[in-house]
């Protein structure tokens, strides 16, 4: 990746952020945190890698997003308001009456959206269908999928681990946001996920572990789990919960917290004084 095309990254993450604090601030409440910590592998999904249209968006020749962790839709939102899937007047309306982008990501409701999520757990397995029917197909795209440190704690999740393995779903490429921190506590103390690489390994995974905050680690991983032939990929992203957020940054309490005017505009002025 060239020094000029990381900037442009980090740009648009900036953007992204900024759009993300705005639209939950604007609510004046949201899951705050595990949106922010994200962004990164959002923005490199729709910036550098997914083959996507949006004035096409369930073009069936398209890559596939699916979010499992639905909380952090506005994080996503915020990427496809600026990718041009919808007006980004839209975010002003995050979770209110009528509106087209709800708290949880909804396909019926948000152009973009691959898939309907916020029951934590159920996402991946939702990717492994999907990724099954494009092999069955011979679709030659990719289905990326996104889920939580949190709900990792669900034995769905461990289900479509061996099912995507059992099927060599090598065309599903699949993250963890690794922040460490759950809505009830700290994961450790939750339900802790030591040697969560290892138990991706075992169940027949191609597995890597980065900062997922560091776009050319992000580059470097996900190509090379695009090189793997007859295993699915998991890349577990090591971030931080509220990640570039002044007040939310590190604490448990982001996962859904009040956000007021003061505390958005302190954060969008920390955010501005980023080189």
């Amino acid at each position: 990746m060239t020094e000029k095309q990381l900037k442009q990254l980090y740009d648009k993450a900036r953007e992204a952020r900024v759009n993300t604090i705005k639209s939950i601030g604007h609510l004046g409440v949201g899951h705050i945190g595990g949106a922010m910590s994200i962004i990164e592998i959002l923005t490199y999904l729709y910036y550098s890698e997914m083959s996507v249209n949006p004035e096409n968006p369930r073009n069936p020749d398209r890559d596939r997003l699916v979010l499992s962790k639905g909380h952090a839709g506005p994080a996503l939102y915020s990427v496809l308001a600026m990718k041009g899937f919808f007006p980004i007047e839209w975010l002003d309306t995050l979770n209110v009456g009528g509106t087209n982008l709800p708290s949880h990501c909804d396909r019926n409701r948000t152009p973009g959206i691959d898939m309907t999520t916020g029951s934590l757990g159920q996402g991946l397995s939702a990717a492994v269908g999907i990724a099954l029917a494009m092999k069955l197909d011979d679709r030659e795209q990719h289905v990326f999928a996104i889920i939580g440190d949190g709900e990792s704690n669900e034995g769905q999740n461990w289900e479509a681990a061996m099912s995507a393995s059992q099927y060599r779903l090598d065309n599903l490429i699949a993250f963890t946001d690794y922040n460490k921190m759950q809505i009830d506590g700290m994961t450790s103390d939750v339900m802790n996920l030591d040697c969560l690489a290892d138990k991706w390994k075992s169940f027949g995974w191609h597995t890597q572990q980065i900062d997922g905050h560091d776009f050319n680690a992000i580059e470097e991983a996900v190509q090379a789990a695009k090189s793997m032939k007859g295993v699915p990929s998991m890349i577990i992203l090591d971030t931080i919960k509220g990640k570039g957020c002044s007040f939310a940054e590190g604490k448990l309490s982001s996962h859904n917290m009040p956000v007021s005017e003061q505390m958005m505009k302190e954060a969008l002025s920390a955010l501005q004084e980023v080189n």
